[in-house]
């Protein structure tokens, strides 16, 4: 598997932990959790740094000690994430035949952004059909890549196009495929008896997100046969429940909260020539 950075590991703490519950953690005890998934005490509090810098979470002092808590922007990211988790999932068995299309044109001299917008559209689940054609199964959110050299449009294939020879051309299948065998490779000889359930429940379920998010989600009639993501997520889910339980136990143990919005008994002014 690709290595985890500690803000994906982060956001995979706070979904799993701090998510629907309106509280604020504090920051030693985030430190104590992610120890015991390899992250050591600098990268989580630069990371806290780097994440609050970034409008993905919030500060709050209760006492002499710090605390931090989801903002709207996180919030919205940790819960399209749990949406690919739990109800999406990684198998489009479902497909309506419809397809977003949306056309480009940006001059020549404009490479740099070309690329940005290339590169935006691939991690939206958008594969390139020719040119400035890209194509996406269903109604993937195009907000963030909306612009005025942008036109989108919503069809269906017409029956003489071979929709499986047209995705196998404009998304590189292979790729995708080799995550999903990696995984299975990677977490098929897993023993749950014998592992932190806590710590390896934090990077089964990083791992599993960074492969769903950069999937396009692909209708299966159209994939090739025995496509690998039916038996990764299955073996997924078979892991998480294993080991969901005793991680939750461990965590409720570690973890210190506070209420969101609660700043203790001192006037806001005064918390804040607290130390951490």
């Amino acid at each position: 598997m690709p290595p985890k950075s500690a803000s994906a590991i982060m956001l995979t703490f706070l979904g799993d932990h701090v998510l629907g519950r309106d509280v604020c953690v504090y920051s030693g005890s985030v430190i104590d959790v992610l120890a015991r998934a390899g992250v050591s005490a600098e990268a989580t509090r630069s990371t806290l740094t780097r994440m609050t810098g970034r409008g993905l979470l919030r500060r709050q002092r209760h006492g002499r000690r710090m605390h931090f808590g989801l903002t709207p922007l996180s919030t919205r990211i940790l819960t399209d994430g749990s949406a690919r988790l739990w109800r999406t999932g990684a198998v489009n068995d479902d497909w309506d035949g419809t397809w977003t299309l949306l056309a480009f044109s940006l001059p020549g001299e404009r490479q740099r952004e070309r690329h940005d917008l290339r590169a935006a559209l691939a991690w939206a689940g958008f594969g390139s059909v020719q040119g400035g054609l890209w194509i996406a199964p269903g109604h993937p959110d195009i907000g963030p890549l909306a612009g005025a050299h942008i036109r989108v449009f919503h069809a269906r294939a017409d029956a003489s196009t071979d929709v499986t020879e047209m995705i196998a051309g404009a998304y590189d299948l292979a790729a995708l495929a080799a995550r999903y065998t990696g995984f299975r490779s990677h977490w098929a000889p897993f023993d749950a008896d014998a592992a932190d359930p806590l710590a390896a429940k934090l990077h089964l379920v990083t791992d599993w997100l960074q492969i769903i998010r950069r999937d396009p989600r692909l209708p299966v009639r159209h994939l090739p046969p025995s496509w690998p993501a039916a038996a990764a997520q299955e073996l997924f889910f078979r892991l998480n429940g294993a080991l969901a339980p005793a991680a939750a136990s461990i965590a409720a143990g570690l973890l210190e909260t506070v209420p969101s919005g609660d700043d203790g008994d001192r006037p806001a002014a005064a918390a804040d020539q607290l130390d951490a």
